[in-house]
């Protein structure tokens, strides 16, 4: 019987290392930023941040997320249709696709890694109304304060100048979503920047 549980220390992280070594899937919530819940198998822990490789509601592989600890309200482990879910993903011939060795002690090495695995990155920041905004684009460069991305806008447009984003205002980056590869398929390799300042961000 699936367990559901609410976390106030650090014996979150300790359930989320069982449930990777274990290969359990998981369904978690993170009450104060979204209503929904993430479902699909831990591919690493950290001293910050938890690796997602994230099922879609239509069985479907919805990529990677690196989400903080702390977000977190509530794990269920084992999933409660785990059992149904795991045999279609097999029927489907889809797997999870869990990079080895992704840095999740800290927010800077995660953006990098994450910008070296695909073109495209989504980076979640905190809003004033305390939920998540996305933007989706290309890591450009990353500095001691913060990092760099070339955006794309929600009409699959790129962006000519680069937006900033400090490192303390990320909560969570996502990796090959289908939203995000959709924009991409659709707009085509980034064009050179525009010398200037960096731009203002363009959420999705």
């Amino acid at each position: 019987m699936a367990k559901i549980l609410e976390f106030k220390t650090n014996g979150l992280r300790a359930q989320l290392r069982e449930a990777q070594q274990q290969r359990t899937m998981v369904r978690l919530w993170r009450g104060e930023l979204e209503h929904g819940s993430f479902c699909g198998y831990v591919g690493g822990v950290g001293r910050e941040f938890v690796l997602l490789w994230v099922l879609g509601d239509g069985i479907t592989d919805d990529g990677i997320y690196v989400m903080r600890h702390r977000d977190i309200t509530e794990l269920e482990a084992p999933e409660r249709h785990h059992v149904f879910m795991a045999k279609a993903l097999q029927l489907k011939g889809i797997a999870p696709q869990l990079p080895r060795g992704f840095p999740l002690d800290g927010i800077r090495e995660a953006v990098q890694a994450a910008g070296a695995m695909s073109p495209v990155i989504g980076v979640h920041v905190d809003s004033e109304e305390e939920e998540e905004v996305c933007y989706i684009g290309h890591l450009v460069r990353v500095d001691d304060d913060g990092f760099y991305l070339q955006e794309l806008s929600p009409d699959a447009e790129w962006m000519r100048q680069a937006s900033f984003f400090a490192w303390d205002e990320v909560s969570t980056l996502s990796i090959g979503d289908g939203y995000a590869q959709a924009l991409l398929a659709v707009a085509g390799p980034a064009p050179a920047l525009e010398p200037g300042d960096a731009g203002i961000g363009h959420m999705h």
